[in-house]
């Protein structure tokens, strides 16, 4: 299977299929409106904006997941997107990342693409603190952790990198712009 072989819900009970990505860089991220990471919607919007002409999509599929931080509906989490950072990005119908009822493109994702550690730093440190509370084997498996992990992936549809949500803006934008 590749990338181009899922389809995702759209909020009008429609899907869209992986197949019209084809060619592009995306960005593919698991989103929350009430996180500590909602404002990482600020530079993906800034990113959008600044290369899509370039060949670049976002895919932003809304997840309420992890500490029920997204729990309005599908047009509340648009509106508030759209008020707050202008986004312009097509986002997908909420849906879960983890577990049985997890997105087939997300366990594709993640069968890619691992976890690799939070990184360094003081929302590094407090993500595993708050994470092996949850989850004492977090570190071994390549479940979504939280809000806000974005996969990017390349023009032939590779899941070429892995983005915890306390990795730096400007690295993930580094990655896609080196791939356009």
């Amino acid at each position: 299977m590749s990338i181009y072989d899922y389809k995702l819900p759209t909020p009008d009970g429609g899907e869209i299929s992986m197949e019209d990505y084809r060619g592009k860089v995306l960005l593919i991220v698991n989103t929350a409106t009430g996180c500590g990471f909602t404002p990482h919607y600020e530079p993906i919007e800034k990113m959008y904006e600044d290369l899509r002409d370039r060949g670049f999509e976002v895919i932003d599929v809304p997840c309420n997941q992890f500490a029920g931080q997204t729990p309005g509906t599908d047009e509340e989490i648009h509106q508030f997107c759209a008020l707050k950072y202008n986004t312009q990005f097509p986002q997908m119908k909420k849906s879960d990342v983890n577990g049985e009822n997890a997105l087939p493109l997300f366990t594709y994702l993640k069968s890619q693409k691992g976890f690799e550690g939070f990184g360094k730093g003081p929302a590094a440190l407090a993500m595993g603190v708050m994470l092996k509370k949850i989850d004492k084997d977090y570190k071994n498996n390549p479940d979504i952790k939280w809000n806000f992990t974005k996969f990017v992936v390349d023009r032939e549809g590779n899941v070429v990198a892995r983005f915890e949500p306390t990795a730096d803006m400007a690295k993930v934008r580094a990655c896609v712009e080196g791939l356009l």
